[in-house]
């Protein structure tokens, strides 16, 4: 593949478009419009909600629709909704209570709204760490779940050894009728409605782009992004990815730390430097 092949970019955001103190480094971002430049589209694919990437999205001055909360909705840059997945009720009906009941924290994501059944310190993680909107107290999710679109739910545990129980759990109660995703937030188990993810979502933008498979260039960290990777004509991990993303990927660069998205764009979108010109002194020593 050639670096005039890629027509299309699409970058997961935490841990591998930010480092790991969440910015972002002036070399990805020169690399970003150095692409953009050149014509190729640069899109955001992520779990987090628009509203955390707003501030992105305009330093990045990104012109495409992008994907949001684990392929459940995609906006256009101006924030305005364009597409979304909702939870069927009756799967919140089922998974709030238990999980409640496990003494866990559930967070039900609508669009760029976190809501909860009450205050809980346990999710200011997501404000802090992440510039989520701060979790709004509405009451019973159950009772709201037919009344606002929940694109997922977050269940929260105590720690890491908790949430793969509960996802263990739940798997086995739901049968298939979700999509449950662990990222790196290792505490915590995603609830998304069944046959969603990432990569669907991005090959539906790309097709409505009409940007063949062949010619986007994706690059994530973690198991989320196994279905765009492997969408992606050209799928690559950043060095800090899991080893499930590593054996899907065609290639891996440096880490989220050392500018991987800035080495994968140098490498398979712009063409390599020119070479430096030949002075007057390097002929005569050449001599």
């Amino acid at each position: 593949m050639t670096q005039h092949d890629i027509q299309l970019i699409v970058l997961d955001v935490d841990r591998t478009l930010l480092n790991d103190a969440g910015v972002l480094s002036e070399r990805n971002k020169q690399a970003i419009a150095a692409a953009q430049a050149r014509g190729v589209r640069v899109m955001l694919a992520t779990g987090k909600t628009f509203y955390s990437c707003a501030e992105l999205v305009a330093t990045l001055n990104l012109n495409t629709p992008s994907v949001f909360v684990q392929g459940l909705v995609t906006h256009n840059p101006d924030g305005s909704p364009r597409s979304e997945h909702v939870l069927d009720p009756m799967v919140i009906r089922r998974i709030v209570p238990y999980a409640e009941s496990q003494g866990h924290v559930v967070v039900a994501v609508s669009r760029t709204r976190l809501l909860v059944k009450a205050a809980d310190a346990r999710v200011d993680f997501l404000t802090a760490q992440y510039g989520e909107p701060r979790a709004e107290a509405v009451g019973s999710l159950v009772n709201i779940a037919a009344t606002l679109p929940i694109n997922k739910l977050i269940v929260i545990g105590s720690d890491a050894r908790a949430a793969r129980a509960m996802r263990w759990q739940l798997d086995k109660q739901m049968d298939g009728k979700v999509n449950l995703v662990m990222t790196h937030v290792d505490h915590q188990v995603e609830v998304l409605p069944h046959g969603t993810n990432k990569g669907r979502a991005v090959a539906a933008l790309a097709k409505e782009l009409g940007i063949p498979a062949a010619k986007v260039l994706a690059i994530g960290d973690g198991d989320n992004d196994i279905e765009m990777i492997q969408f992606a004509g050209l799928g690559i991990a950043v060095g800090n990815a899991t080893e499930g993303l590593k054996r899907v990927a065609q290639h891996v660069v440096a880490s989220n730390n050392e500018d991987g998205v800035a080495e994968a764009i140098e490498r398979f979108v712009l063409p390599p430097p020119a070479p430096a010109a030949e002075t007057p002194a390097d002929s005569q020593e050449a001599q």
